[in-house]
Formats: C-alpha cells, sequence, structure tokens
C-alpha cells in the first residue's frame, strides 16, 4: 500500500516530534540496535548524532537500516546529512532544534564540532498498526 493521506497523518502524529525510535544497523554480519531521538518528516526519520559513532560507521559500510517504535517498525537507506550548521541542512535543522528543545541546549549536542551530522533515514517499506488495523507501507511508490 502507498503512503496515503491518511497514513501520513497517522505517522506524523505519531512520530512529527521527539520521538525514541530503535535503530538497527549491521557491521560484519552482526546486527547493532540502539535508542536515538529521532523526528519525522515525509517518509524519513532524522537524527542528530556524531559522525565518528559506531552507528555512522556502520551506516557509511552498508546503508541498509531498520527502526522500530510505537507499533511500527520498518526498513531504510541511512544516509549522512554532514554536519548540522551545513546550509543545505538548515531548514532541517530547524525543524530538529525546535523537536528537541528540551533537552538539545543542556550540553549533550555541540554545533561547532564538525562531526556533529544529521543521520536521514529514507524508509522504503513497513508496517504500521494503529486502532486494530495493520498498515504495510510502500514508502517509495
Amino acid at each position: 500500500m502507498k503512503l496515503t493521506n491518511e497514513i501520513q497523518a497517522i505517522m506524523n502524529e505519531r512520530f512529527g516530534h521527539d520521538t525514541l525510535l530503535s535503530v538497527a544497523t549491521v557491521d560484519s554480519g552482526v546486527p547493532n540496535v540502539r535508542i536515538v531521538n529521532s523526528y519525522y518528516e515525509d517518509g524519513s526519520f532524522y537524527v542528530i548524532t556524531y559522525a565518528l559513532s559506531h552507528k555512522m560507521k556502520q551506516i557509511k559500510k552498508n546503508s541498509a537500516v531498520a527502526v522500530c517504535g510505537e507499533w511500527f517498525s520498518a526498513h531504510g537507506i541511512g544516509e549522512n546529512l554532514g554536519h548540522i550548521l551545513k546550509k543545505e541542512n538548515e531548514e532541517i535543522a530547524d525543524k530538529l532544534r525546535q523537536a528537541f528543545a528540551e533537552w538539545y541546549s543542556n550540553g549533550h549536542t555541540d554545533e561547532n564540532d564538525t562531526h556533529t551530522c544529521i543521520l536521514r533515514i529514507k524508509l522504503t517499506d513497513g508496517i504500521l498498526f494503529h486502532n486494530g488495523v495493520k498498515y504495510n507501507i510502500n514508502f517509495i511508490i
């Protein structure tokens, strides 16, 4: 099923704010999973992270990822959008600062560090459960 307006509205309501999300990567055939703060918009999750972290090194080797949270699981492609202060990241960075405002400025995020980056997880397919209905979603149609 393609990403309909109804499904998009559910995704926005459930994930269009600071949401904990499990992100799985693979390194040398071994799965790795961690929980991150994320923000959903237009078929992608966005995460502020560190370019030298294990997850980013694993994504650089193999961009296939899986995500899971709040009755939703999906596959996607992880992409390092680069430093948070890059001109082309300005619009999404502003949205992330707003979504993560509760903790963003508490010393956890150093925008001046050039390794502070934005991870975009562009979803390819997923399963969403909502009010007793199961939605099999194809995000790339």
